[in-house]
């Protein structure tokens, strides 16, 4: 069998990403896994993990990648970057037609390129298999708690970006006293379940939406909702899960209704997937009523004036909160008396560059590296193939208007 070979290349994109597809700990296992691979390491200074890291464990560093046969990245490679008639591996963020990346596929397409792309590994199903949401909801619900903190001067976390790894951002929360409040976390997939485990590592009781509702404690607790926790059908029929998921304009979000969640909530950590169709949580006239109680939002979705009218703009990793102003809509100090403190940094997983990294090389070697690699079923590559040669694959037909250069 030919030797394929292989290169994981630094990131280019700046500011530059600390993550990399697979930990030298995990190149190690690929090469004894597929004895036809040879792997190479594109030398890096930001890299989460040092050079010698790699090499320490047999894997060969090389600054020259152009032999290889696949190229593998995470964020978008710089147009200068990119090497002629090669098959590359990262997140392209064009599918949704970004203007921003616009040129990046036209140059892809001149270059002859086959671009494979992360957002696009789905299952039969059309049900993602790849992605750091974990990371995101750990690392949000984390800048969540510590705003919490910040804002009442009770407690005062290390940035999430300067602990090392997950354990230690853990231990963090020992630091953590709250008072008897309420936290929602909104959604079902690895995002909100990723939230979820830092409230574990809290110990937070978790409690029912009944209870959460209806009850007074005398310690903190969370509540984890699901859609049909806060949407109801605008007719009046029984709640479908598919109904929604096909048609959110027929129901209405009744999560800010009089006695409802935003009634009774202090930290609300918003982690569910929103459709442009679908109702928002709440408005900006229904943040000012005296009963809207939620203080602080960690907007770990960071859907620009979308489900949270408050997120009018991303935060950043190293100035992580602002306020704003429900009287005004203005932004304002983050720790204003005014403010809700809004956190809405929408690159959480770089924050746990270690981890996130470990995990999501772990999801390419058992759900990817198979068919990648191996013998196995190569349509899920196929389905997430944007590019081939050059050319718009069938599946991304509809990007031909976005991709013309006229």
């Amino acid at each position: 069998m030919k030797k394929l070979k292989v290169g994981i290349i630094r990131e280019g994109k700046v500011p530059h990403d600390k993550r990399v597809a697979f930990t030298p700990e995990q190149c190690a296992q690929i090469s004894q896994e597929y004895p036809n691979v040879e792997l190479v390491v594109q030398p890096s200074e930001w890299r989460s993990f040092k050079d010698a890291e790699y090499s320490n464990v047999g894997i060969k560093l090389s600054e020259d990648v152009s032999d290889c046969d696949i190229l593998i990245g995470i964020k978008e490679v710089p147009k200068t970057e990119l090497i002629p008639n090669k098959k590359y591996l990262f997140f392209s963020h064009t599918i949704k037609k970004q203007a921003h990346n616009r040129s990046l596929l036209q140059t892809m397409m001149q270059k002859g390129i086959t671009m494979v792309d992360y957002e696009c590994l789905v299952d039969k199903n059309d049900n993602r298999i790849i992605g750091f949401g974990r990371y995101a909801g750990i690392v949000g619900a984390y800048n969540g708690i510590m705003a919490y903190g910040l804002k009442y001067k009770m407690f005062d976390l290390k940035p999430a970006h300067l602990c090392h790894d997950k354990k230690e951002l853990f231990s963090e929360l020992d630091k953590v006293n709250l008072p008897n409040i309420k936290v929602v976390v909104t959604g079902g997939g690895r995002v909100a379940n990723g939230a979820c485990e830092t409230m574990g590592a809290m110990n937070l009781r978790k409690v029912t939406p009944y209870e959460f509702l209806n009850y007074t404690f005398r310690e903190p607790v969370y509540v984890q909702l699901h859609s049909h926790d806060y949407f109801e059908a605008k007719d009046g029929s029984p709640f479908s899960s598919y109904d929604f998921h096909h048609h959110p304009e027929n129901y209405r979000c009744i999560f800010s209704d009089p006695h409802s969640y935003a009634s009774v909530t202090d930290l609300l950590v918003h982690a569910t997937f929103w459709d442009p169709r679908a109702d928002i949580m709440f408005t900006k006239a229904r943040m000012r009523d005296p009963d809207f109680r939620i203080s602080v939002i960690a907007d770990v979705t960071c859907d620009i004036d979308g489900s949270i009218p408050s997120t009018t703009k991303a935060s950043t990793i190293e100035d992580k909160f602002y306020g704003y102003n429900p009287l005004t809509e203005e932004i304002i100090g983050s720790f204003d008396k005014e403010a809700i403190t809004i956190m809405a940094v929408d690159n959480l997983p770089c924050e746990l560059p270690r981890d996130a990294s470990d995990g999501f090389g772990k999801h390419l070697i058992e759900r990817l590296l198979p068919s990648l690699f191996g013998d196995e079923d190569h349509s899920i590559i196929d389905r997430a193939s944007i590019l081939r040669d050059g050319k718009l694959t069938s599946r991304f037909e509809y990007l031909k208007d976005y991709a013309s250069l006229v």
